[in-house]
C-alpha cells in the first residue's frame, strides 16, 4: 500500500475489540517512532508503552483511550530540546508530533487502529505513571484492533478544505 493509501485509510478508532496486539506489529509501530526525524536529530521523544490493565487504569485516571489495549504516552524531553536561536520556539511538540503521526500510519499499515489523544490530565499522567521532572507528556495514542466500521477513504474530498484553500503558490 502506498503512503497516500494507508494516509487516507487512516481514521480515529474510538472503540476497540477486547484483543491483543501481536508484539511484531507493537514491534514495527515502535520503529516506525524510532526512525522519524526530530530537530537536529536530537530526539528529545520518550515513549511509554502501556499494555497491563494495572498501567491502562492509570492512564485512564488521565485519559479516556477507549478500550485500546495499548497506550503509549508520547513525552517530550525538555532537556534535550533543539531551540530556534531567532526567538527561542523549542520543538518537542513538532518532534512528539512527527513520531506520532509514524506510529499511527504504521498501525494502519498493520491493520490497527488508533486515536491521537490530546485531551488528558497531564498533572494526573505524570504522576500516576511517576515521570521524570524532564518529561512533559505531550499526546496519547490508542491502538487495537477496531470495532467500527472503516471510514471510506474518498470522505477526505467532503471533510478537509479544497487544496486551492489550503495551499498558496508564490
Amino acid at each position: 500500500m502506498s503512503l497516500l493509501d494507508i494516509a487516507k485509510k487512516r481514521f480515529s478508532v474510538r472503540k476497540y475489540a477486547d484483543r491483543s496486539v501481536e508484539k511484531e506489529k507493537l514491534d514495527k509501530i515502535l520503529e516506525a517512532a524510532h526512525v522519524a526525524p526530530t530537530a537536529a536529530n536530537l530526539q528529545p521523544v520518550r515513549l511509554y508503552v502501556v499494555q497491563t490493565r494495572k498501567g491502562l487504569e492509570k492512564v485512564g485516571k488521565a485519559a479516556n483511550v477507549y478500550g485500546a489495549p495499548i497506550a503509549i504516552v508520547v513525552c517530550a524531553d525538555k532537556s534535550k530540546a533543539w531551540k530556534r536561536p531567532f526567538d527561542g520556539m523549542i520543538t518537542t511538540d513538532i518532534d512528539a508530533s512527527i513520531v506520532t503521526d509514524h506510529m499511527m500510519l504504521e498501525a494502519t499499515e498493520q491493520g490497527l487502529g488508533s486515536v491521537w489523544i490530546c485531551y488528558f490530565k497531564p498533572d494526573i499522567l505524570k504522576k500516576e505513571l511517576e515521570l521524570p521532572d524532564n518529561l512533559e507528556p505531550i499526546n496519547i495514542l490508542a491502538v487495537g484492533y477496531s470495532e467500527e466500521p472503516e471510514a471510506g477513504a474518498d470522505r477526505h474530498d467532503t471533510q478537509r478544505l479544497p487544496l486551492d484553500k489550503m495551499v498558496t503558490y508564490l
